[in-house]
Protein backbone atom coordinates (compact mmCIF):
# COMPACT_ATOMS: atom_id res chain seq x y z
CA UNK A 1 0.00 0.00 0.00
CA UNK A 2 1.48 3.32 -1.07
CA UNK A 3 1.03 5.91 1.64
CA UNK A 4 1.12 9.54 0.60
CA UNK A 5 2.61 11.69 3.34
CA UNK A 6 2.19 15.45 3.41
CA UNK A 7 4.53 17.91 5.10
CA UNK A 8 2.71 17.74 8.45
CA UNK A 9 2.69 13.92 8.45
CA UNK A 10 6.46 14.01 7.88
CA UNK A 11 6.95 16.49 10.74
CA UNK A 12 4.92 14.22 13.03
CA UNK A 13 7.02 11.22 12.03
CA UNK A 14 10.27 13.12 12.58
CA UNK A 15 9.22 14.18 16.07
CA UNK A 16 7.96 10.73 17.07
CA UNK A 17 11.23 9.13 15.94
CA UNK A 18 13.12 11.51 18.22
CA UNK A 19 10.76 11.00 21.17
CA UNK A 20 8.03 8.37 20.98
CA UNK A 21 6.77 9.46 24.40
CA UNK A 22 6.14 13.09 23.46
CA UNK A 23 2.71 14.25 24.59
CA UNK A 24 0.14 14.97 21.92
CA UNK A 25 -0.06 18.60 23.08
CA UNK A 26 3.72 19.02 22.74
CA UNK A 27 3.72 17.21 19.37
CA UNK A 28 0.95 19.45 18.07
CA UNK A 29 3.03 22.54 18.94
CA UNK A 30 6.03 21.17 17.02
CA UNK A 31 3.99 20.48 13.88
CA UNK A 32 1.73 23.53 13.93
CA UNK A 33 -1.63 21.85 14.55
CA UNK A 34 -4.11 21.91 17.38
CA UNK A 35 -4.08 18.73 19.52
CA UNK A 36 -7.19 17.03 18.12
CA UNK A 37 -6.21 17.00 14.42
CA UNK A 38 -2.66 16.09 15.43
CA UNK A 39 -3.89 13.05 17.36
CA UNK A 40 -6.15 12.07 14.44
CA UNK A 41 -3.13 12.14 12.11
CA UNK A 42 -1.06 10.01 14.50
CA UNK A 43 -3.90 7.47 14.74
CA UNK A 44 -4.21 7.41 10.92
CA UNK A 45 -0.45 6.88 10.53
CA UNK A 46 -0.67 4.01 13.03
CA UNK A 47 -3.68 2.45 11.28
CA UNK A 48 -1.96 2.70 7.89
CA UNK A 49 1.13 0.99 9.29
CA UNK A 50 3.42 3.97 8.67
CA UNK A 51 4.04 4.00 12.43
CA UNK A 52 4.83 0.35 13.04
CA UNK A 53 5.09 0.64 16.82
CA UNK A 54 6.79 2.26 19.79
CA UNK A 55 9.56 0.82 21.92
CA UNK A 56 12.04 1.71 24.63
CA UNK A 57 15.72 1.90 23.66
CA UNK A 58 17.64 0.02 26.35
CA UNK A 59 21.21 0.40 27.53
CA UNK A 60 22.67 -2.96 26.45
CA UNK A 61 25.27 -3.12 29.19
CA UNK A 62 22.65 -2.51 31.90
CA UNK A 63 20.67 -5.54 30.74
CA UNK A 64 23.67 -7.84 30.35
CA UNK A 65 24.00 -7.77 26.56
CA UNK A 66 27.06 -5.61 26.04
CA UNK A 67 28.73 -7.52 23.17
CA UNK A 68 27.44 -6.59 19.70
CA UNK A 69 28.48 -8.95 16.91
CA UNK A 70 27.67 -8.92 13.19
CA UNK A 71 27.81 -12.27 11.43
CA UNK A 72 28.03 -13.02 7.71
CA UNK A 73 26.26 -16.27 6.86
CA UNK A 74 26.86 -18.18 3.64
CA UNK A 75 24.38 -20.89 2.72
CA UNK A 76 25.13 -24.19 0.96
CA UNK A 77 22.92 -23.18 -1.96
CA UNK A 78 20.62 -20.36 -2.99
CA UNK A 79 17.06 -21.40 -3.63
CA UNK A 80 13.75 -19.99 -2.42
CA UNK A 81 12.99 -22.94 -0.13
CA UNK A 82 16.48 -22.62 1.43
CA UNK A 83 15.99 -18.89 2.05
CA UNK A 84 12.54 -19.52 3.52
CA UNK A 85 13.71 -22.23 5.89
CA UNK A 86 16.72 -20.24 7.07
CA UNK A 87 14.66 -17.06 7.52
CA UNK A 88 12.04 -18.92 9.53
CA UNK A 89 14.62 -20.54 11.80
CA UNK A 90 16.43 -17.33 12.85
CA UNK A 91 13.20 -15.90 14.26
CA UNK A 92 13.38 -18.39 17.13
CA UNK A 93 16.47 -16.83 18.76
CA UNK A 94 16.32 -13.66 20.87
CA UNK A 95 20.08 -13.09 20.53
CA UNK A 96 19.61 -12.54 16.79
CA UNK A 97 18.33 -8.97 16.73
CA UNK A 98 18.23 -8.54 12.96
CA UNK A 99 18.60 -10.76 9.91
CA UNK A 100 19.03 -9.38 6.40
CA UNK A 101 19.18 -11.24 3.08
CA UNK A 102 21.88 -9.39 1.13
CA UNK A 103 23.55 -9.43 -2.26
CA UNK A 104 27.28 -10.02 -2.55
CA UNK A 105 29.81 -12.57 -1.35
CA UNK A 106 27.56 -14.00 1.39
CA UNK A 107 23.83 -14.51 1.82
CA UNK A 108 22.71 -13.12 5.20
CA UNK A 109 23.95 -10.50 7.62
CA UNK A 110 22.94 -11.08 11.23
CA UNK A 111 23.09 -8.58 14.05
CA UNK A 112 23.49 -10.36 17.38
CA UNK A 113 23.84 -9.19 20.95
CA UNK A 114 25.11 -11.28 23.86
CA UNK A 115 26.71 -10.88 27.29
CA UNK A 116 30.35 -11.57 26.39
CA UNK A 117 32.66 -13.46 24.04
CA UNK A 118 32.03 -16.79 25.80
CA UNK A 119 28.30 -16.28 25.22
CA UNK A 120 28.94 -15.50 21.56
CA UNK A 121 31.09 -18.61 21.09
CA UNK A 122 28.22 -20.66 22.54
CA UNK A 123 25.69 -18.92 20.26
CA UNK A 124 27.91 -19.53 17.24
CA UNK A 125 28.61 -23.19 17.95
CA UNK A 126 25.27 -24.24 19.41
CA UNK A 127 22.97 -22.16 17.24
CA UNK A 128 24.25 -20.20 14.25
CA UNK A 129 26.33 -22.94 12.66
CA UNK A 130 23.45 -25.40 13.15
CA UNK A 131 20.87 -23.27 11.36
CA UNK A 132 19.53 -24.88 8.16
CA UNK A 133 21.87 -24.87 5.14
CA UNK A 134 24.66 -22.84 6.79
CA UNK A 135 27.99 -23.62 5.14
CA UNK A 136 30.17 -20.80 6.51
CA UNK A 137 30.17 -17.79 8.79
CA UNK A 138 32.37 -14.79 9.39
CA UNK A 139 32.24 -12.81 12.63
CA UNK A 140 32.75 -9.08 13.22
CA UNK A 141 32.91 -8.00 16.87
CA UNK A 142 31.94 -4.37 17.36
CA UNK A 143 34.61 -2.46 19.25
CA UNK A 144 32.66 0.82 19.48
CA UNK A 145 29.11 1.76 18.56
CA UNK A 146 29.62 5.09 16.83
CA UNK A 147 26.06 5.75 15.61
CA UNK A 148 22.98 3.75 16.59
CA UNK A 149 19.20 4.06 16.59
CA UNK A 150 19.22 6.86 14.04
CA UNK A 151 15.87 8.13 12.78
CA UNK A 152 14.88 7.19 9.25
CA UNK A 153 15.47 10.30 7.12
CA UNK A 154 12.26 11.99 6.04
CA UNK A 155 12.52 14.79 3.51
CA UNK A 156 10.07 17.58 4.20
Amino acid sequence: MNKTLDRIDKKILQQLQLNGRISNVELSKHVGLSPTPCLERVKRLETQGVIAGYQAVLDAESVGASLLVFVEITLEKTAQNVFSEFSKSVKDFDEILECHLVSGAFDYLLKTRVKNMASYRKLLGDTLLKLPYVSASRTYVVMEEVKTNSPIPINI
